[in-house]
């Protein structure tokens, strides 16, 4: 992928690497808890070759700013941003981990302006009991360690009002699980599968980083989901 642009925010600068034909349909991806936006280069260009990715660092991550509070929310607004700053009024979404909770967060805000909507071994939003939070490690690492205990926190404890409105997503969704090595709870999968009205759950047993571990099944059962001659 090339080097990222840079989207100015109010507060906040934001990095997104682009990739794919200028004038293809767009699609925006975003990483897991932890990662960047070269987290998805194992699965492009196979993924999308004809759409114009925008892989976004969510704030915190990778060459995005680290403002020092995070919340799901302000990732959900700053997804939201960038399609304004791009123009983009609608896109298809791809997040993983994390980035699938803000995925969710973002069609449930904004449905029209999602018209596919893939969510990768996500989490429901379920109460689950808190665990501590490991101290920072002593070698640099690629996001701001105070991330992990504010989202964290966001996980464990989430809005009821997530779970409230996903019958509010509107996209064609389609949910790929990791099977029962994941540590993400399988049940809360099929969850999401029964609220969201147009949705798809397929398992890839790869456990919960399933693009990274099992690229040609992800692909496989991504690609054809996102293919430009299916656009509604």
């Amino acid at each position: 992928m090339t080097e990222p642009l840079r989207v100015e925010l109010p507060g906040l600068s934001l990095a997104c690497r682009e990739s794919g034909p200028a004038d293809g349909p767009p699609l925006v991806l975003l990483h897991a808890l932890g990662e960047r936006a070269t987290d998805w280069d194992v699965v492009l260009p196979a993924l999308a070759p004809h759409h114009r990715v925008h892989a976004l660092d969510l704030r915190g991550h990778g060459d995005s700013g680290r403002p020092g509070r995070y919340s799901l929310e302000a990732m959900r607004d700053d997804v939201l941003a960038l399609l304004d700053a791009h123009g983009l009024d609608r896109v298809d979404l791809v997040g993983h981990s994390m980035g699938g909770v803000v995925a969710y967060l973002v069609a449930q805000e904004r449905p029209e302006r999602v018209a596919r909507l893939v969510l990768e071994d996500v989490p429901a939003p379920r109460p689950r009991p808190a665990s501590p939070v490991a101290d920072a490690p002593e070698e640099p690492v690629d996001f701001d360690w105070a991330v992990v205990r504010q989202i964290k926190g966001q996980i464990d404890r989430p809005d009821p009002r997530w779970l409230e409105r996903m019958t509010a997503v509107t996209a064609p969704t389609l949910l790929v699980a990791g099977g029962p090595t994941s540590h993400v709870p399988q049940a809360g999968l099929a969850e999401l599968a029964r609220l969201i009205p147009d949705c798809r759950l397929v398992t890839v047993d790869a456990g919960h980083l399933v693009h990274q571990d099992r690229p040609e099944e992800f692909v496989a059962a991504v690609a054809p989901f996102l293919a430009p001659f299916l656009a509604p």
